[in-house]
Order: structure tokens, then sequence, then C-alpha cells
């Protein structure tokens, strides 16, 4: 064997030594962010405690995503007390999707909402605080609004008249 093809097979040896090297050192740079939870994995207390805090998650937007699914949600809202929610925030499901809403010394506000599957938000939400809230959800299946007001110092779903 002449000694052009032996140093061939070393260069290329070499090299793909270190490309497998260099790929290797890449993801243990980036690590979680391709195989592991984004953000973290949390533990039930911080669930809880991320849940409770008064800050408003990040409005959904865009379109449609995936085929609608069918739910057994009833048409009107229907509220639901959360048990990590304080006395005066309240949950609301409509076929289009679900809102926490909250009642303080301003008046009620838009925690947090979500379309179902299918369904988007099709507007900026009136989150408040104010005398009345809104979000509305429109899908394959129609549009559906959420209408919340404080009674009591409770958030309730405004009727449809």
């Amino acid at each position: 064997m002449g000694r052009r093809p032996l140093l061939a097979a070393v260069g290329w040896l070499a090299t793909t030594v270190a490309a497998t090297l260099v790929g290797l050192g890449a993801i243990r740079l980036v690590g979680d962010g391709i195989t592991g939870t984004p953000g973290g994995v949390r533990d039930q207390r911080e669930v809880a405690s991320a849940l409770a805090s008064p800050e408003p998650a990040p409005p959904a937007s865009g379109g449609p995503t995936g085929s609608p699914t069918p739910t057994a949600a009833p048409a009107s809202p229907t509220p639901t007390v959360s048990p990590t929610a304080t006395a005066a925030q309240r949950s609301f499901a409509t076929p289009g999707g679900t809102a926490v809403a909250e009642c303080g010394p301003a008046g009620v506000r838009l925690v947090t909402w979500s379309p179902r599957q299918g369904y988007w938000v099709k507007e900026t939400p009136d989150r408040g605080p104010d005398d009345h809230v809104e979000v509305r959800f429109e899908g394959p299946a129609g549009e559906h609004e959420l209408k919340l007001r404080c009674v009591g110092g409770q958030p309730v779903a405004e009727s449809h008249d």
C-alpha cells in the first residue's frame, strides 16, 4: 500500500472523528432544548403557585390548528371553581374555549383564556379590569362569545338575551 492512500485513509478517519465530536458537543450544549421538557419539569407545589399567580398568560393567537374535536360542553358558559383559585376567581367553559376571570376593586378581569382545539380567539379580548370583559372564540361550528361581570364580588357570565 502506498503512502498516498494511507494518508487519505488517516485524513478521512480524523475528519470523521472530528465531525462526530463536534456534533456530540453541540448536542450537549443545546441539551434539554432538543430532548427535554421546555421550561423544565415542575412539581405540584410549583404548578399550584404558577396557577394561583395573578399574571395573565399570553393570549392565544393565530388561526385554527388541526381539526375540531367534538366536545360534550354545554352551549352556555358553565362556571367551575378551580381548587387552586382565590375566592373571587372562577373558570368558565364554552364549546369554543375556556376563560378564567377574577373580581377585584376595579371590576372583573380576564386572567387567562384558551380556545379549544379547532377554535381560535377572534379578536383581542377585552381583558379589563372593567364593568364587564369578553372573549370570542371562533371555529368551524360557529362563534362563542363569553361576557363576564362581577356580582357580589364573584365573576358571573352574562346571559345572552
